[in-house]
């Protein structure tokens, strides 16, 4: 993996890099950097003693490479419970996504009753390899070429569901990503990660992304098992549990549209 952020911010405006870059186009941001911009957003404008614990992005257009803002309105400010709105704009005012955002504060620890986690797989043990989705429609650097992935015992990049560890740069130059920030750009990327078939044939683009997170880490590298489920009418729901060294953190789901390539 090269050493390298997402976006340079300046003045409010995120302006991607190389590894900021998706595979369909090559002026177009990947969806996962872009998550991880409006979780930015949202935690600065609702402060540090809540936890984001559910953020639902709405794929409008494409996000320019070239520059966008996100402006973030809170909803309801509660004792524990806070929620907020949020729109990025392009830089030619063209509104690219929205989103919505829960927020908890946490409580007082306490002995709840738990069920055992699943134990994952050691990521010691997993093998170094590439992006189960490799190829792109331009030939510039794109997010897959800033990623390092390691694939457990019996895993590969084959059409499948799969499980995989992966770790990517940070969001901003000379900052440190929160946990959920983290989370983002692994948790867009379900739909390849779990393909049911190669890009070569088919097309399977996310229209959403939902991030649902139980528990904040502190870890970079993270693992995804991920699957999907594709339909004959063209519709289809791919499906990610993210865990780290520990056990779950998160799920993930994306809506897609699929196309005969």
């Amino acid at each position: 993996m090269t050493e390298d952020c997402y976006f340079d911010l300046t003045g409010g405006v995120y302006t991607g890099r190389d590894p900021a870059r998706g595979p369909w186009a090559p002026d177009h941001c990947h969806a996962g950097p872009v998550a991880g911009a409006l979780a930015r957003s949202v935690e600065q404008r609702l402060g540090p003693d809540r936890q984001l614990v559910r953020l639902t992005i709405d794929l409008i257009r494409p996000v320019p490479m070239a520059g966008f803002t996100v402006a973030v309105e809170v909803m309801r400010e509660g004792r524990r419970l806070a929620t907020a709105a949020g729109e990025l704009v392009a830089t030619d005012g063209k509104v690219c996504a929205r989103a919505t955002a829960m927020l908890i504060t946490p409580g007082p620890e306490h002995d709840y009753p738990t069920v055992p986690d699943d134990v994952p797989a050691a990521m010691h043990m997993a093998e170094p390899g590439g992006f189960p989705v490799s190829e792109a429609l331009h030939d510039l650097p794109f997010f897959t070429n800033f990623v390092e992935l390691r694939y457990p015992p019996g895993q590969s990049q084959a059409p499948g569901p799969t499980t995989v560890w992966m770790r990517t740069p940070a969001l901003i130059a000379g900052e440190d990503p929160s946990p959920f920030q983290r989370l983002c750009p692994l948790s867009d990327c379900g739909n390849a990660i779990g393909r049911n078939a190669d890009l070569g044939r088919y097309r399977f683009l996310n229209t959403d992304l939902t991030i649902v997170a139980h528990r904040p880490s502190a870890e970079e590298w993270m693992m995804s098992t991920a699957r999907s489920h594709w339909q004959g009418n063209g519709i289809g729901l791919a499906e990610a549990h993210l865990s780290d060294s520990r056990g779950p953190i998160a799920t993930a789901l994306q809506s897609l549209t699929l196309e005969v390539a």
